[in-house]
């Protein structure tokens, strides 16, 4: 048997946790932790409010064009970015809950700065650094809260415990968030409605925060001798020290880089050469992400039983190398049947939550250092952003939307093919068997917090 059969058959049936009793077990959930889910929702609906129109309307109110927009947009990405591998990181020598405040009070202090004085001065250098700035702020909020999630659920819950944390993290940002912007933004203008999204986001952050308080894994979790410099350098170079996590990164930044890549491109492919206009096309950009948001719950729960490497290879890699060449050619053949776009939109969001279980093994990956490894992975998820876009732009030219299509679906098949290497060692394998969590096992500080 090999080590990933192994790892596969770890589970309640087999091992030494207990089998769940209550309905909130039964469905994946770590009971000390389901405030923390409720509150994570509200903050990314009120994250996402502004998705769906933050870019013209930063154009028209003080940015003074839409390549000015796109620019204060670009930064606050590049914040985002950093946000979430600070999160990490931060998380190791600090605490999740005080990573989680930190992001909480980053968010309403600049929110607050740019609805009161950035936007009423119409100023363009007030808006790129205040609004850019506070892209750094829900990371640290939401990945701060997948560390305490990561370590505090017991370990053969783990993709469960994570599936539950992307549906609460997608269903906010930016679905429902812009289901309520379609609702009030008609009765109380553009202005107001970003008000309303600070009141969700502060309602949920406390929420989670007091909701959380007793709970376990809140707390510091390096070793006393680990200061905040040394977290920071580790969280980059354990990428390298340990490989495997370093590989886990690159399958991460291959999760979404084809779907970044795709949105440059495909909007001219059903728009236009297929003639579903714009509409259409973010029709199939909503059937996409609604369809994510449930898969990744239910891959999570999935690939608790059936394995996190058989999940990961089989319904994530494999089942997005498919889903990608079906999203392009089959509606191709179907010409005006725009039943066949919506159907291959579906199954390229469900697909994508087949990576649902990469958080899982980075963790695993490295018990110790879990808010380390998970820094990297988002590290990795920041560079999906520009890596697709940039294959489009190298290669659309000369091989044309075909072309650039079937290398994404390769770079699925070379992530499939690699998932094998992504080895969990045999300590957190017996922490699996037994049903305890990672931060009991590295006697780590637990007290509450």
């Amino acid at each position: 048997m090999t080590e990933e059969d192994a790892m596969s058959m770890t589970t309640p049936r087999t091992a030494g946790p207990e089998t769940p009793t209550g309905i909130i077990e039964r469905i994946g959930l770590p009971r000390p932790l389901v405030w923390g889910f409720v509150g994570l929702l509200l903050f990314m609906i009120g994250d996402g409010v502004e998705s769906g129109y933050i870019s013209p309307y930063l154009a028209a109110h003080g940015a003074g064009s839409a390549t000015n927009a796109a620019i204060i947009i670009s930064f606050y990405g590049l914040m985002v970015t950093l946000g979430s591998w600070l999160a990490g990181a931060l998380s190791d020598v600090w605490g999740p809950r005080r990573v989680m405040v930190l992001g909480l009070v980053i968010w309403a202090v600049l929110q607050v700065l740019f609805l009161g004085i950035a936007l009423p001065a119409a100023s363009f250098p007030l808006m790129f650094a205040v609004y850019g700035l506070r892209g750094i702020a829900y990371p640290l909020f939401a990945y701060g809260f997948l560390v305490w999630v990561l370590g505090a659920s017991p370990a053969h819950r783990l993709g469960s415990a994570v599936g539950w944390f992307y549906f609460a993290f997608t269903g906010g940002l930016p679905t429902l968030g812009s289901l309520v912007a379609s609702g009030t933004e008609p009765v109380i203008g553009e202005y107001r409605t970003l008000w309303i999204a600070l009141g969700l986001v502060v309602l949920g952050g406390v929420i989670a925060l007091l909701g959380l308080r007793g709970a376990q894994g809140g707390g510091r979790q390096a070793a006393p001798d680990v200061t905040t410099g040394r977290s920071l350098l580790n969280s980059v170079a354990i990428a390298f020290t340990n490989p495997r996590v370093g590989l886990g990164c690159l399958v991460r930044v291959v999760n979404t880089a084809p779907q970044f890549g795709l949105f440059v491109f495909f909007p001219t492919v059903f728009a236009d050469e297929l003639g579903f206009g714009t509409a259409g096309w973010l029709r199939l950009v909503f059937v996409l992400g609604a369809a994510n948001i449930f898969a990744n719950l239910f891959f999570g729960i999935l690939s608790d039983r059936l394995g996190w490497h058989r999940t990961l290879r089989w319904f994530g890699c494999v089942g997005c190398a498919i889903a990608v060449l079906l999203f392009y050619y089959l509606p191709q053949q179907a010409g005006a049947h725009y039943w066949v776009s919506v159907v291959c939109a579906a199954l390229f969001g469900v697909s994508l939550a087949g990576f649902t279980p990469i958080s899982v093994l980075m963790s695993l990956m490295a018990p110790g250092q879990k808010g380390n490894s998970i820094a990297v992975l988002n590290l990795g998820a920041g560079a999906a952003t520009f890596v697709g876009p940039l294959i489009v732009a190298v290669f659309l030219s000369s091989l044309g939307a075909a072309g650039v299509t079937i290398i994404f679906a390769a770079l699925y098949v070379l992530a499939g093919l690699s998932v094998h290497l992504l080895k969990v060692p045999p300590e957190a394998r017996q922490i699996v068997a037994e049903g305890g969590t990672l931060d009991e096992a590295a006697g780590q500080d637990q007290r509450p917090s």
